[in-house]
């Protein structure tokens, strides 16, 4: 029997991976005794699974070429058509909806991307945030595997760097044929127990910091995917405070650092994430963007007690030291001090800080969406390695080959892609703005779903709407923008290129 599973499809193994964990918010209905949600679930979720078996039996013996190339494909039409099954009970269970509206909010949640339509979570049952936080955590595991086991042979999702880096000459999205399905079962095997065990901890000290159970779990999936989905409207919903917060900030390293979740074989994992250069970029950003809006508001702050400043000083640094790391990842929770330290001296953080913090992203071959931080870093070095040389035109660098190349042929490949990202950025705007939406509106929406941040719609300026007021038209543009930035515009060219269909 497990042989026999493990010789089926990959598409057919995730959808019944995807559809079958749905058993799981069906049985937490059954234990708060919502029996009409326990049966929808049960009815949808036997119903889809005897049509998978009967796909399964169909394509049984069936072999495809075993190249990362083809899954490639399958990742794809997993992201395009797997939310459209799981919508099927969540547009029955909440009937306000339409289907594409359920198709929208199931793709944002199998993205990572944490976008809703229900600003009010007490509309929804519990066991439907469940469902949406179990999808976004399925996503973000999928993703993991992914990235090891399809982008890593391709050269894409910022593994390109590397390639770059080693001066092999092909800093390009060649794609090269691997044995896919051993990578895929090999990586699975290995992320899998660290992943579920991370999630578990966090959970489990979330409840011990005072924190439900449900809230608990959810927000713990929610940050080890990244997918800022929760059934309290935020962290200012729950009961865990600061203690929690502080809990959260430190699981936000699995977003920056690839060498977390995967273990290496060169050196021990704390000097490997110590001369990671990603957790070094992500640092210099939560150090000195806080301390930046701390200074800002600081200035404007000269009246009233020392000992309230100093409190509402702590309380605003605080929360830019939280919500900077946080839309850095592309989570998008807002810590509970945030409000205050933008209240603290009376200024509002223009939404434009958060929006470039949710661009650059986190670390490749994570749930983190963005550019990716090693792309960034190598934007920084090129910049100053230019500026330098503005300076000494005829200077000779004497650092390694290796820092050589990022500065030159992997700069050149992330300006490629940084190029194709903004061009993304903007069409996707411009599309949105076609569907009645102002510029600035379709600005934020676009950048929110490439990014693969949806509560940045919320958090980036209090003019902005939300996902439930714009049209189904504007809806669907945005699904595809979320597929585009949850696979990157490098995988969706080699899909396009007339050699990959050759």
């Amino acid at each position: 029997m497990i042989a026999w599973i493990k010789s089926l499809p990959l598409f057919v193994l995730l959808t019944g991976l995807a559809v079958g964990a749905m058993y799981i918010p069906m049985a937490f209905a059954i234990r708060l005794e919502d029996w009409l949600v326990a049966r929808t679930l049960f009815y949808y979720t036997t119903f889809l699974m005897i049509l998978i078996s009967l796909v399964a039996i169909a394509v049984t013996g069936y072999q495809s070429r075993n190249t990362a190339r083809n899954y490639l494909v399958t990742v794809f039409v997993a992201f395009t058509l797997v939310p459209a099954l799981l919508a099927m009970p969540f547009n029955f269970l909440v009937p306000e909806i339409t289907y594409l509206q359920a198709y929208f909010e199931m793709l944002s949640s199998l993205t990572t991307t944490g976008a809703t339509l229900f600003t009010d979570p007490s509309v929804l049952p519990a066991p439907l945030h469940l469902m949406r936080a179990l999808a976004g955590w399925f996503g973000g595991f999928f993703m993991l595997v992914v990235a090891m086991s399809i982008f890593a042979p391709l050269q894409i999702g910022g593994f390109e760097i590397f390639n770059a880096a080693r001066g092999t000459g092909r800093a390009t999205t060649q794609i090269q044929p691997t044995d896919a399905a051993r990578r895929l079962s090999r990586y699975a095997r290995q992320i899998f127990p660290i992943y579920l065990l991370v999630t578990a901890i966090l959970a489990l000290a979330l409840m011990v910091a005072g924190d439900r159970v449900l809230v608990a779990v959810i927000h713990a999936m929610a940050i080890l995917s990244t997918s800022g989905i929760s059934s309290v409207g935020g962290l200012s919903g729950t009961n865990s405070g600061y203690v929690g917060e502080a809990l959260i900030l430190f699981f936000f390293v699995f977003a920056i650092s690839r060498h977390t979740l995967l273990s290496g074989r060169e050196g021990s994992l704390l000097s490997r994430v110590k001369e990671d250069k990603e957790v070094n970029l992500a640092l210099i950003c939560v150090i000195v963007i806080p301390l930046l809006l701390f200074v800002r508001h600081f200035m404007v702050t000269t009246d009233g007690d020392i000992e309230q400043e100093a409190t509402g000083a702590l309380i605003a640094l605080w929360g830019g030291v939280f919500t900077v790391l946080s839309f850095l990842t592309t989570t998008g929770f807002e810590s509970a001090a945030w409000d205050g330290s933008r209240s603290w001296s009376g200024l509002g953080t223009p939404g434009l800080i958060l929006m470039g913090l949710a661009v650059m992203g986190g670390g490749i071959a994570t749930t983190a969406g963005g550019i990716k931080l090693l792309r960034v870093y190598a934007l920084v070095k090129h910049g100053q390695r230019e500026v330098l040389r503005l300076r000494h035109p005829n200077s000779v660098t004497g650092l390694a080959k290796r820092q050589r190349m990022i500065r030159r042929e992997a700069a050149q490949v992330t300006w490629v892609f940084f190029m194709l990202f903004l061009m993304s950025l903007a069409v996707t705007a411009l599309v949105l703005s076609a569907t009645g939406m102002n510029l600035a509106d379709a600005l934020v929406f676009a950048t929110a779903a490439l990014a693969n941040t949806g509560p940045l719609v919320g958090a980036a300026g209090s003019g902005f709407t939300d996902y439930a007021s714009i049209s189904d038209t504007a809806k669907a543009v945005l699904c595809a923008a979320m597929v585009l930035g949850r696979l990157e515009a490098l995988a969706v060219i080699a899909l396009l290129n007339p050699n990959y269909w050759r």
